[in-house]
């Protein structure tokens, strides 16, 4: 059954786009400022950092009871931590060889992946093809310039990033409020803390863990939030395709904080980018889903 696109649906649309744009700007100031980390506490540090504080806040903050999971939704917000430590530990690590721009570019392929599989109509591929046309402007592939593994770490979190759009809409319909957080957040840097937590603590000072804090809070406690809520607005399609948005930011903040400076190829582009993020935003709300009480309550 068609749902008529009402201006009801235009409003929650484009409350989704600012809020998918707000969270995006979060992601690449963040991720410009754990750059210039990675020189004290290496890429797994600054990875590390903003993992495990987030898992912290979230806990502090939400403070989430049983009542809120079914153990189906529990173990999809284990599953989406494990998935979302994926996404920072990959890019930190892409980070290292490639500039911002570029490694923001090549994991867009995986939201662009979820707006190709689940886009419906002419936009299907209209809009994610004119994103993945601006990508390859961004990245210039054919220059032979960038790190290959750099780009490998890219494309790895590219997948884990897919799976996280995915996974997200499935427990923001499924999970009250933002209890899906408070556990997909500690269940990330318990996974950090495993696996490059031994390489990570004898680096760490007082004032490193301090700037942590201020680093998970902008990326990725208010990020993954906004997108939590993004993602009940927005069909996965539309959102996947709105990340074209990220490599264009990402340019910018990296302009802006690293002195990345773009050439003009790269400018056409980042408004190729932005063009197919602002259509798909147009016409990408869904119906908004009905999101169960806790349990009790």
């Amino acid at each position: 059954m068609t749902i008529p696109f009402n201006a009801d649906m235009l409003g929650q649309a484009r409350t989704g786009a600012v809020m998918a744009i707000a969270a995006m700007l979060c992601v690449q100031t963040g991720a410009a400022i754990a750059v210039t980390l990675i020189d004290r506490v290496g890429v797994e540090g600054a990875a590390w950092l903003r993992l495990v504080w987030a898992g912290v806040l979230m806990l502090v903050i939400v403070r989430p009871r049983p009542t809120a999971f079914t153990w189906a939704t529990f173990r999809m917000c284990v599953v989406l931590g494990v998935v979302t430590a994926g996404i920072t530990l990959l890019f930190m690590a892409a980070l290292a060889r490639i500039p911002l721009g570029t490694a923001s570019a090549v994991e867009f392929l995986g939201p662009l992946a979820v707006a190709v599989t689940h886009g419906t109509g002419r936009g299907r591929l209209l809009w994610p093809g004119l994103a993945a046309l601006g990508v390859l402007l961004l990245t210039e592939p054919w220059t032979g310039a960038v790190d290959p593994v750099g780009v490998l770490y890219a494309l790895a979190s590219g997948l884990c990033w897919a799976l996280y759009i995915l996974l997200t809409q499935r427990v923001g319909d499924q999970v009250a409020g933002i209890n899906a957080l408070a556990v997909s957040m500690p269940v990330a840097g318990l996974v950090a803390t495993l696996t490059v937590g031994h390489l990570v603590l004898p680096r760490l000072t007082p004032e490193v863990l301090l700037i942590g804090i201020g680093l998970a809070i902008l990326l990725p406690v208010v990020p993954f939030v906004l997108e939590l809520i993004a993602l009940r607005k927005l069909t996965t399609a539309a959102f996947g395709t709105l990340m074209a948005l990220e490599p264009g930011f990402a340019m910018l903040i990296g302009l802006i904080v690293l002195t990345q400076v773009p050439g003009p190829t790269g400018v056409i582009g980042m408004c190729l980018v932005v063009a197919a993020g602002m259509g798909a935003a147009r016409a990408g709300a869904r119906t908004p889903p009905v999101v169960p009480a806790e349990v009790g309550t």
